[in-house]
């Protein structure tokens, strides 16, 4: 059986990890621990669950609209390509279209796409100058038969965003949203992804430890 090594993509969770301003901070509480005396460590987590590397329910961004429990399992497992982007951090951000993209996407063969944009770089220091996409790309992708789009940024829209564009094509087109990837030393190229969320019935979204392997 050939070994195929694991590529964690996903940002350690420490206290020190950044969320989106105004939203709940990772914290841990200690009940009880073997070193104080007791027989078990037991401990209490209080986080968003647009943590790190996490998938988004439709009904963060859709009313009316289910929760992360009710995308199927395969939008997350399966091949995928990681694609290199030719994006910038600028004041306001600027939104990735497919001619920033490193890559045709006539070539697409695969269902899932990963965009590497390199504008978030510290997981532990919030910047506000991240790209996000453009909605007419996400629409270019769904015509291709994409069904879950991940990104390295905590937002598929720019952070200054009031109207959510590229959120409403995600909704409108059916597709699903990875977002908080740690794409910056993963070579552009095509892979099994495996990042799948927790049944949070009703949740916004859900934590993933996102892994890549190659297909050979």
């Amino acid at each position: 059986m050939t070994h195929r090594p694991i590529i964690d993509i996903s940002p350690a969770l420490t206290p020190d990890i950044a969320v989106w301003p105004g939203d709940t901070p990772l914290s841990r509480e200690v009940l009880c621990a073997v070193e104080g005396g007791a027989t078990v460590t037991l401990s209490t987590l209080r986080a968003t669950v647009h943590l790190g590397a996490h998938a988004d329910g439709v009904n963060h961004y859709g009313g009316g609209t289910a929760g992360i429990e009710t995308f199927p399992l395969e939008r997350y497992l399966g091949p995928c390509h990681v694609v290199h982007a030719r994006a910038e951090r600028r004041a306001g951000g600027m939104r990735v279209g497919a001619a920033d993209l490193e890559f045709s996407l006539d070539a697409i063969r695969h269902p899932r796409v990963l965009i590497h944009t390199g504008t978030f770089p510290n997981f532990t220091a919030w910047n506000s100058d991240f790209a996000g996409l453009d909605p007419a790309l996400v629409d270019l992708l769904a015509d291709r038969g994409v069904t879950l789009v991940g990104v390295d940024t905590p937002s598929v829209d720019v952070q200054e965003s009031k109207d959510l564009p590229a959120h409403k094509r995600f909704l409108a087109r059916g597709v699903s949203i990875l977002e908080g990837l740690r794409l910056a030393s993963v070579a552009a190229g095509e892979y099994e992804l495996i990042a799948l969320p927790l049944p949070l019935v009703g949740f916004d979204a859900s934590p993933v430890r996102a892994v890549l392997r190659s297909l050979a």
